[in-house]
């Protein structure tokens, strides 16, 4: 089969061998391939390595149409064990931008986030795919506020549109004043962390008091300074979720709950994800240079 696959510079496009389903994995004949931040990140001794962590297409063995979320996406074959149904109404395209951004927002508001209704929600990092499937995420299941962030004007001006109520640029020295009058000086009960490092402090300002906050990313730096008195005044519970720690069926209890809260607003078009551009396999290369360069808005995809 074709993959594209790390070489010395970049990604190539190889012939590889199909890769055999283990148990309880099942093989996918894939047709769209997302790209994810983890992607472009790339270690000693990966050359030859396939990356892709989310896809879409039909089973080998039913023909059914599903989306995955597991590795080694960028080929026309691959394997999972978190295989879902596409939802009715939802095209192969759109399917392939969905299940990390799903499973990882309902992970991170519900599971974690313990989001109850009429609570404000602040989402740092809004405008990736991840982000803007939290923006929606939160407004379905009752948030009374939703806060996005984007260093971007031009991504700020399109958060409203998946269901931000307030876009606010972090770079701006009175963001955290602008969500603390927007919370009528209580700061957010819930924030979805996908910046973190030198953020961080100032994150915790922006917080209620008893809020939660949930590190999803780290785009902001691994490691910065961390006021452990704030975080003792405000009583702050921080919580790290990740799926790389994980087992098999940790990953299957949460996709069973997340299709049981959000299958409905997936069906009637109310969560949905925009496709910032489609490139062929052999151009992932590509693909991957235009995610490095934080050009896109929205899923950037794979057509196999």
């Amino acid at each position: 089969m074709k993959a594209a696959v790390f070489a010395k510079h970049g990604l190539e496009l190889r012939d590889v061998s199909q890769p055999q389903p283990k148990a309880g994995e099942t093989l996918v004949r894939v047709r769209y391939a997302g790209l994810n931040r983890r992607d472009l990140t790339r270690t000693p001794g990966d050359e030859g390595e396939i990356p892709g962590m989310d896809w879409s297409g039909e089973r080998v063995d039913t023909g059914e149409r599903v989306m995955c979320m597991g590795a080694r996406g960028y080929a026309e074959y691959a394997c999972s064990a978190c295989v879902l149904p596409v939802p009715r109404g939802v095209d192969l395209e759109q399917a392939a931008a969905l299940p990390l951004a799903l499973l990882t927002m309902h992970d991170a508001i519900v599971g974690n986030g313990r989001l109850r209704p009429g609570e404000s929600v602040l989402i740092l990092g809004a405008a990736s795919a991840v982000g803007l499937m939290g923006l929606q995420i939160a407004r379905l299941l009752g948030a009374a506020l939703v806060i996005g962030t984007s260093r971007k004007p031009e991504h700020r001006d399109r958060l409203r549109e998946y269901g931000a109520d307030l876009a606010l640029d972090t770079g701006d020295e009175r963001w955290v004043q602008n969500v603390l009058e927007a919370t009528r000086g209580k700061g957010a009960d819930l924030v979805v962390d996908q910046v973190s490092g030198r953020l961080f402090n100032a994150t915790q300002k922006a917080t209620a008091i008893g809020g939660r906050i949930v590190n999803v990313g780290r785009l902001g730096g691994m490691n910065a300074e961390f006021d452990f008195n704030l975080h003792a005044l405000r009583r702050i519970q921080y919580i790290g979720v990740t799926f790389r720690t994980r087992t098999r069926a940790e990953v299957a209890d949460i996709a069973q709950r997340m299709r049981a809260d959000l299958w409905p607003g997936l069906e009637a078009g109310k969560l949905r994800l925009p496709i910032d551009r489609t490139f062929a396999l052999g151009e992932a290369d590509a693909a991957q240079a235009r995610m490095r360069a934080d050009q896109h808005f929205g899923k950037i995809l794979l057509r196999v």
